[in-house]
């Protein structure tokens, strides 16, 4: 008997394609689909609160350090 390759069920989206940033850009690109200006574009007032924060650094207090725990027994 031969051996029967099962087909692997991958999830598609809206636009029919496989669930990958990549495939997802490529298939608007495909359908000529397009958002608003007014959705694609970063706000004025996003844009200036976000170059305030350029070339600041993180104060240590809001960092969370990760570390193991050991078990005890």
């Amino acid at each position: 008997m031969a051996a029967s390759k099962k087909k692997r069920n991958t999830k598609k989206n809206k636009l029919g394609v496989k669930n990958s940033l990549v495939n997802n850009i490529n298939a608007r690109k495909k359908k000529g689909t397009s958002r608003p200006k007014k959705k694609k574009t970063v706000s004025k007032k996003a844009y200036s609160k976000m170059q305030n924060d350029w070339g600041k650094k993180r104060s240590t207090k809001n960092r969370k350090r990760k570390t193991k725990r050991k078990s005890r027994k």
